[in-house]
């Protein structure tokens, strides 16, 4: 699947080699693709796809530490710090002691970081539909319970 501009485009001739059957390959570039499309439509919020992921879990309740954050996003913990250090300069996240142990850190959600996340998961979420426009609801929603035990079954 190609998508530019958010229109499909046309099957690139390479798509016949044996590679295009690749999954690694296949996730790759939709991941690509979907990185593009999220990041044209967070530039909006003065966001990029890493940093509405720190956000987005920010606000998920779930008060993900700085280290769960680096795990689960599988970046190293610097780039983790700089994120968070930029959401908390723009006061959309603060970071506390841990509630079971006071050397780490839990990443929160502010107010004004509830607000701006969600009017940044609309957006994403659109782009996301334009994306996967091609498969049907049942797909996508195959789709994702296939990566989801792929990554933690």
């Amino acid at each position: 699947m190609s998508v530019q501009n958010n229109v499909e485009a046309e099957t690139p001739r390479l798509a016949a080699a044996e590679i295009a059957d690749d999954i690694g390959l296949l996730l790759a570039k939709v991941h690509a693709v979907g990185s593009s499309l999220n990041n044209r439509a967070l530039a909006a919020f003065e966001l990029r796809e890493r940093s509405y992921s720190v956000l987005r879990l920010a606000c998920s309740g779930l008060e993900p530490t700085q280290r769960e954050l680096a795990d689960f996003l599988s970046l190293d913990p610097s780039q983790i710090v700089a994120l968070v250090d930029e959401l908390e300069k723009r006061k959309l996240v603060t970071r506390e002691q841990g509630r079971t142990d006071r050397r780490q850190k839990i990443v929160l959600a502010t107010r004004a970081g509830e607000r701006l996340h969600a009017e940044a998961e609309t957006a994403v979420r659109a782009s996301e539909a334009a994306q996967y426009a091609p498969l049907a609801p049942g797909e996508l929603a195959t789709l994702r319970e296939l990566l989801r035990k792929a990554l933690w079954a």
